[in-house]
Formats: structure tokens, C-alpha cells, sequence
């Protein structure tokens, strides 16, 4: 996302939270742009999973930054889904393309559209404060040999249902992409970062 929060504002008729910015490339567990509850916030990318050590201490959670559609209904993010369902503004999404050892970075985007978004969930947490998480469906046709799932694209038509609609209205935007999906395919190494 190279746009500023201002811009991504003015395009989705949002406020902005206090503190908001722009990150340019997100990684798990870095800050991103959302638009939640009529405002554009910076939030931390991945809701944290704590785990335990072999001796029973308690270790450094990881962020998980994927919610799978068939997994909503589960503990871990049914809460989320229910009363806290955001979107995220993006340009392009990257995968990972190639064999072990040499992923290469494919980028995603919808043609025609400068600024798209997917669905996402959110909440507090003790650990990072706001974190969300992206919610991903099986691919569409044109992830074909990329990747067997991709972020839930909202339609611009759809954005009104996806968060603000009931929790199987809201399911029902869950569905892979319709439309033309563009890739760049880059030499880019995946591991790594700019």
C-alpha cells in the first residue's frame, strides 16, 4: 500500500483513528492499515497464538495472520467474525512461487483497480493491542498453480455486508474472486525483505 491514510480515507468515506499510518509493504506481525468501524487504525498484522515450551514455559506468541473461511466458526475466531469484521485496502497481495530454497515473489492484483480490499477480522489483545487477521477462501481459476487459497476479495458492492450485515450475510461474501486477477510474476526472492 503506498497510498497515506489521508487517501485511503478519502476513498472509503472513513475517519481517521489517531496514530494511523501507512506502511508501505506488511509482514505478519507488523503494522497495517484497516478500515474498522467507519475509521482507517493501524493494527498489528496476526492475532498472537501463545505457545508453551518443551519445559512448560511460556513462549514468545506468533502471530496468525490467516483465517481460513472454514475455520470462522471455530473458538480462535468466531468472537471476530461475529461483532468484528474490518477490511483491508490493498494494491497487490504477494505469494510465494517456485521451489524450496528459491520462492520467488508473485504479485497479485485486480486489474482496473488501484486500491481493493479483502476481508478481514479483528480485536484487543494483551500482547499487541489491535490485531486483525485476513480471511481466506479457495482460489479462484486465475491463482491456479500459485496457491490453493487466496484473501477474500470484497467487491466495493459488497463492502457494506461484509461489515456491517449479519454473520451469514457476511459469510456469504466468502466466495473466491469472479473477476480477472493479475499476476507478476518477479525474480524477487521471496525469503528476505526489501
Amino acid at each position: 500500500m503506498t497510498k497515506t491514510v489521508d487517501e485511503i480515507a478519502r476513498l472509503f468515506e472513513a475517519d481517521v483513528a489517531a496514530g494511523s499510518n501507512a506502511g508501505g509493504e506488511v509482514y505478519p506481525g507488523y503494522p497495517g492499515v484497516v478500515v474498522a468501524e467507519g475509521r482507517v487504525q493501524t493494527m498489528h498484522w496476526g492475532f498472537p497464538l501463545a505457545a508453551r515450551g518443551k519445559s512448560g514455559q511460556l513462549l514468545k506468541p506468533r502471530p496468525i495472520n490467516n483465517a481460513r473461511t472454514d475455520k470462522l466458526s471455530s473458538p480462535f475466531w468466531k468472537a471476530s467474525f461475529v461483532s468484528r469484521r474490518c477490511l483491508i485496502p490493498l494494491e497487490a497481495f504477494a505469494e510465494a512461487e517456485g521451489p524450496k530454497g528459491g520462492k520467488t515473489r508473485t504479485w497479485v492484483t485486480v486489474p482496473g483497480e488501484e486500491t481493493f480490499t479483502v476481508a478481514g477480522i479483528w480485536r484487543w489483545s494483551e500482547e499487541w493491542g489491535e490485531v486483525y487477521s485476513m480471511v481466506m477462501t479457495e482460489a479462484c481459476v486465475d491463482m491456479d498453480g500459485l496457491h490453493d487459497r487466496m484473501p477474500v476479495i470484497v467487491a466495493s458492492a459488497d463492502r457494506a455486508a461484509w461489515t456491517n450485515a449479519s454473520p451469514e450475510e457476511a459469510f456469504a461474501v466468502c466466495r473466491p474472486w469472479p473477476g480477472a486477477l493479475a499476476l507478476d510474476r518477479t525474480a524477487e526472492p521471496w525469503a528476505g525483505r526489501r
